[in-house]
This record gives C-alpha cells, structure tokens and sequence, in this order.
C-alpha cells in the first residue's frame, strides 16, 4: 500500500528555465590561496600567480581563523595598485567555504549610504558574523528506483492548466528497505525542478514537502548519462527511508535582525535598503543567540569583513573599529589599501596609510609587491583562458610589455576588446595587430594624461596656467612609461 507524502502548505511558483548569462568579473579566475598542506605557495595554483609571501601569510591567518584564535585582531593588505590585495581577499574567502560569512565593502560606501556612519559598519560587521542553528527534524532519505508520473489526457478542450491535476507515485529505498509514496502536484513539480531521476539520491522534508537532490548513487557510477564533471556520487543511505536527522543552517546575525526588525520578515531581505535597525533589537537577538549557545542549539561562526579602501574611512570609523574588534563576536577585519604615509581622514595628521597609530597596532600587516614580467605574462594566459579568449603567443608578448610599461589593470582590459576586434576580421586567434588596433583606440592613463597638458587650452574651466607654472599638477610616477611599440 501506498505511504502518503504530504505537499504541506508551500507555495511552489511556476519556475522556467532562463539562458544562463556567465558573468567574468576581474576575479572570477580566482578558486582560492593555492597553497598545499604545509602553507606553502605554489607558483600558479587556484588562479593565484606570485605573491608567494603575501599568500603565505593570508594562508597562516586562514588557519587561525579556522581554530579561532584571531579574535580582536584585524589583517592590513598593504601595496602598490594592481599588486593582487583583492584578489588576496578573494582567495580567502574562497578558502573559507560556503559556510563561513564573507562581506565586502569600500570605505567610501560609507559616506553615501542613507544612514550614518556607526550604523553601516555595525550591519557590515553583523553581515560577517554566522550563526549555525541545529535543529532536528523529519525527513525521507533514499535513493530513487523509479518515477512514475500520470500526466492527464486532454483533448482541445481540455483546461490548460493540467498541470494541478498530477499524480504519481515515487520508489525510494536503502540499503534495508524500499517503499512506494504517492505524488501530488507540488510534489511532482519539485521533482521536475531539481530534475530527479533514477539513481538519485534524494530527502524530502516531511513538513514542507522541499526535495533535495544529495547526487548520484555510486552504483550508477558507470552510467553513460552521469559522467560529468560536475556529477557528486553518494552512498545509497542506509536503515530506515523515514528518520529524524539534525539539519544546520548558517545564517548571519545581519539576516536575524532584518527579519526580526521589519513587519514582512523574510521577505524583508530581498527588499533592497533595510534601513537602521535599533540597537534594542539587537540586543534582544543577542541574548537569545547567547541561550541557544548554552544550550547547544546554536554556535557562532565568525567570518571576514573585507573593507577596501581603508584610507578613506575617517576618524570616528577608526575610532568604532577600535571598539568592535574589542566584542567577543567580532569578525575577522581585513582592511586593504595603496596609500603610503598620509592624512587620516577628518584630523590634519598623517600616519602610515592613513590609519591612526593605535589601530595599527592591532593589524597583522601583509604586504604586496609588484608583479614581475613572467607574472604577468601567467596572468595574461589565466585571463585569456577566463575569458575564453584564444590568443597568439606573441600578442600575450605585447600585452605583457604593456603592462609592464603601462598597467596590469589596463593591459587586461585589451583581452576582450582585442577578441571583439578580432572576431570582426573573422580571424581564428587574437594577433599582433588586433591587440594594437585596441591600444591605439583606448588610453592608458599616462597618455591620458599627456593629452589632457597638451589640450588642457581647449577644455572647459582649464587651469592651463597652473599647470604651467609646474605647481599645481603632475604626472604620476606610477602611471606606467611610454607608449609599448606597434609594429
């Protein structure tokens, strides 16, 4: 006889299935640190190009974070634009898995947020912080022997919405046991989402009806139709299909006070701007989060805030960061910014990096050095790859040189332009003259800049004079030389 399944009270929309567009951002190429087990950096692993010292250092903070003994302390990027600090950031994180928080921010989001200063580092500091809630709960665990769906006959006539009218049953079993359960609708449309077929192992939610997919059995490991590369074999469960299991959730403290804070709950999350949040409220959400630790039901898990752009932060969100590293819950503080010794924001004194003495103290300070030729041309061949971009050996030449002479940043950004240009002659790969046409056509900074002294005359509100007299502007240093060779 049949066992029911119930479809519970979820609301299940109609899903379709949409082109996925890919977006590559500037560290999409990045996996991880790509360090091995001793901590060491490998010369080009996870995306990671050079930076060995750099990469070493994060990779012993990672540790310590793992184990926990990094509370109250904070880590400095410190280097020359484009010597990979972001990506440091990134490969941390990476590093860090998917349960551990990670939030990013620029200094300068703090000035144009609709709230004030103390109150967008605090979210941003809860934004970092997990809570790992453990609760048990009933569930069907087993793997799908078959799926029998009974799809309504219907003629010209027949109601378009025949979907609702569903039925089938699902086999499911375990290494001791197998059973056959009933199908509803809701039911059979979750399965149709997650696209569960034969030899998938699969638990059903008893109270909400929610289906997740866990992989494929290893007996189906030899499958012609399961050999991807993406494909996640599992061990067919064992005992009873109907058991209770303990389920974990990680969320961040951020999320708990929204949903406590708004009328809508949940749904308040996806309402973009959550506004300030009154300090009573955390408060309240605290000292719950502090019972569930005593009683076992929850534990924290601090993560990384990672704000870049440290140096623009002014003196009273200095003066916060002293104050919060200082909380039991705090997060992991990692701070980056390219200034050298310079004003801190809101006083008329200066200090390295523009970050006050005492909370200087406080950081574990890595720094970056600029990338050398063979670096870059690594890079260069990690991004065309990212980017899917086939490219003649001498044309990564030239890009390396341009980045050498101009940028990295800048060099990189010829990659798709070049591709485009080269998909326009219909060429097979990226050439010399591809990568040149986009050089003559977009400026580096230094040229830029030439043209601006040269023209300045022609431009609106010109300070031609000033600028002649050689006190008020000059070129930067670390703009990049000359112009790379097009021949």
């Amino acid at each position: 006889m049949a066992a029911a399944v119930a479809d519970g009270d979820v609301k299940v929309s109609e899903v379709r299935d949409l082109t996925r567009i890919e977006r590559i951002g500037a560290h999409s190429h990045i996996r991880g640190l790509g360090l091995d087990d001793a901590l060491e950096a490998r010369n080009v692993s996870q995306g990671m190009v050079g930076q060995q010292d750099a990469r070493r250092g994060a990779g012993i903070i990672l540790n310590m974070i793992r184990e926990g003994q990094i509370a109250g302390r904070a880590v400095l990027l410190a280097g020359q634009p484009g010597t990979g600090k972001t990506a440091i950031a990134m490969g941390m994180a990476k590093a860090l898995g998917e349960e551990t928080p990670f939030a990013m921010m620029a200094g300068s989001e703090i000035f144009s947020l609709e709230m004030n200063k103390t109150e967008a580092l605090t979210q941003a500091f809860r934004k970092a912080i997990g809570v790992r809630i453990k609760e048990e709960t009933e569930i069907i665990e087993g793997e799908v022997v078959e799926v029998e769906i009974d799809r309504p006959g219907g003629g010209s006539g027949a109601s378009t919405s025949g979907s609702a009218a569903k039925t089938g049953k699902i086999t499911l079993k375990t290494t001791e046991m197998e059973t056959v359960y009933d199908l509803g609708a809701k039911m059979i449309e979750s399965l149709e989402k997650e696209r569960v077929q034969s030899g998938d192992v699969i638990t059903i939610d008893k109270a909400s009806g929610r289906i997740t997919k866990l992989g494929r059995s290893f007996v189906h490991a030899r499958d012609y139709d399961a050999m991807g590369a993406q494909t996640k074999f599992v061990q067919c469960p064992e005992g009873e299909l109907q058991k209770r299991k303990e389920v974990v959730h990680v969320v961040t403290l951020h999320e708990v006070d929204v949903i406590n804070s708004r009328s809508q709950g949940f749904l308040a999350l996806f309402a973009g701007d959550t506004g300030e949040i009154r300090s009573e409220v955390r408060e309240q959400i605290d000292g719950k989060v502090a019972e569930w630790r005593e009683e076992g039901k929850a534990e924290i898990v601090p993560g990384v805030l990672f704000i870049d752009e440290v140096h623009m932060l002014d003196i009273e969100c200095f003066s916060f960061l002293n104050r919060a590293l200082e909380n039991e819950m705090a997060p992991i503080l990692v701070v980056a910014t390219n200034r050298g010794i310079t004003k801190i924001r809101g006083t008329n004194y200066k200090s390295p990096h523009g970050i006050p003495i005492d909370l200087l103290d406080r950081l574990l300070i890595i720094s970056t050095k600029p990338y050398t030729e063979k670096e870059m041309r690594l890079i260069v061949d990690i991004r065309c790859e990212e980017e899917d971009v086939e490219m003649a050996d001498d044309a990564k030449e030239l890009l390396t040189k341009i980045g050498q002479e101009t940028s990295l940043r800048y060099a990189l950004h010829l990659i798709t332009s070049a591709s485009l240009v080269c998909k326009r002659r219909k060429g097979a790969e990226v050439e010399i003259e591809d990568v040149s046409k986009v050089y003559s056509l977009f400026m580096d900074v230094k040229r830029s800049t030439q043209f601006l002294v040269e023209y300045q005359s022609q431009f609106m509100y010109n300070e031609i004079g000033a600028i002649a007299g050689g006190g008020a502007y000059s070129i930067p240093s670390n703009a990049g030389g000359g112009a790379a060779p097009m021949e």
